[in-house]
Formats: structure tokens, sequence, C-alpha cells
């Protein structure tokens, strides 16, 4: 098959299995929900913030705040586009079709990072919009400096969520058991990492924490951050890149 076929193979395979499907809806509804929730919350409570919480007061990011329950559900997108095949056993069918593994794997996952891509800038976009008219007086408008790249990095964050997961699956292959361990890792791991004193310096490393920095435009007060917006993504690419790399090192030396 060429690779345009393997393409439209993928493509086929992601848009007729309904888990996928409404794993992206899920987190589309969610974060814009939660995001509408949290900046109706921040707007109720500004007059009550210290001075210098306001300082550090960004609505841009805080019309953002559903992408921590939004990155769950694209968590579980890309770990289901990878491991599915692998739990009917349908993965001997698709290498046999497609022998090329590194065709195979790339296309699986250039498919769905592009799915992922619309569907995390849409999200993104809308939840800034819904958020900030929920905040109201204390809103930001699109062209303030630096807005327009939080909201285009919400996308790009979402979907290098996605890619990370996808890489992790294709390593170890199992839903359960890559769900199993993004799951803490995003949710426990990460944010003790980065709250504890001791350990916050190798947090701030984390994908997650590290991508984040996109979606903010007013720096916290005290922040020694040692990067910037742009950086903390591209810390973030380097983790993306080195579990597909990994996953592709392991479809390679092992059996289907």
């Amino acid at each position: 098959m060429t690779a345009a076929q393997v393409i439209r193979s993928e493509w086929t395979k992601i848009r007729s299995v309904a888990s996928t499907v409404w794993t992206l809806s899920l987190a589309v509804v969610v974060t814009i929900a939660l995001s509408m929730l949290i900046s109706a919350l921040s707007r109720s409570q500004f007059d009550d913030m210290s001075a210098q919480d306001r300082l550090s007061f960004d609505p841009t990011y805080v019309s953002f705040a559903g992408m921590t329950l939004g990155q769950l559900a694209m968590i579980v997108f890309g770990v289901l586009v990878v491991s599915n095949e692998y739990s009917t056993s349908m993965i001997r069918v698709s290498l046999a079709a497609v022998p090329r593994r590194g065709t195979f794997l790339f296309s699986k996952i250039a498919v769905a990072a592009g799915l992922a891509l619309v569907v995390g800038l849409v999200t993104s976009f809308v939840a800034f919009f819904l958020g900030q008219a929920m905040l109201g007086s204390h809103r930001a408008q699109l062209g303030d400096p630096g807005v327009l790249r939080a909201v285009v990095g919400g996308g790009l964050y979402m979907t290098l969520i996605a890619v990370f997961s996808m890489g992790v699956a294709a390593m170890l292959r199992s839903p359960m058991l890559s769900l199993g361990i993004l799951m803490p890792f995003f949710f426990l791991i990460s944010g003790i990492l980065g709250s504890v004193d001791a350990t916050k310096k190798i947090g701030r490393y984390l994908p997650d924490q590290a991508g984040s920095r996109i979606m903010q435009v007013v720096p916290q007060v005290d922040d020694d951050t040692p990067y910037g917006p742009w950086g903390g993504l591209g810390i973030m690419v380097l983790w993306a890149l080195a579990a597909v790399i990994g996953g592709y090192i392991l479809l390679k030396k092992r059996d289907a």
C-alpha cells in the first residue's frame, strides 16, 4: 500500500470507531463547559482577591481552566487510536497489509494528530470567547498582546497531549496499562512534583507543566521559570517526539 492509501485507511479506522468519536466530543464539551464555569466563578470572586492575586490574574488562562479535564479525554483518544488494534488482535491484519511498520505507525499518528489539532483549535477558540464573555469587564481581547498566541497554543497543547499518549500506547500496547500510567502521571504525579519545593524544578520540565506555559499571558508574581511560552511548548514537543520514537523502535523490534 502507498502512504496515501495507508492514511486513508487510518482515517477510516478512526472515524468508524465510536469510542474515538465520543472521546473527542467529550473533550470539546468538558473543556468548554468547565472553562465557562471557572470563568464565571472568577468574575464573581474578583473583588475579593488580594492585590497580589489581581496583579497576576490572567483572564486568558482562566478561560482554559477546562483543559485540565479536556486533556483527560485527549489522553484516552490517543491511547485508543493506537491500542484498539492490539486489544482486538487486528494489529496482525494491519501489519500484514502494511508491512512497513514505520509507514503504518506514522500514518496512524499523523491522521490522529491532524484530527486532534482541528478539535483542539476549535475547542480552544470557543472556550476563550465563551470564557471571556463570562468574565465580563475583566475579559481579555483576542488582539491583546500574547492572547492569540495563547489561544492557538491551547489547540497545540491538546494535540501534543494526544501525540504523547499515542507514543506511550505504541510502547505499551495495552490500553489499560497505558491509561493506568498516563492518568496518574498527569493528574497526580505531575501536580505533586510541581507543588513541592524540593521537586518543583523537576516538575516544571514535565510535558503538561511545560506545555501549559503557551496558554499563559500574564506572568505569575515571583515566577522564576527559566523558559517562556514557546520554550515550554518546545519541551512538550520533545516529550512527544521521544514517546513516538520509542513506540516506533519497539514496534520494529517486537512481534505483533
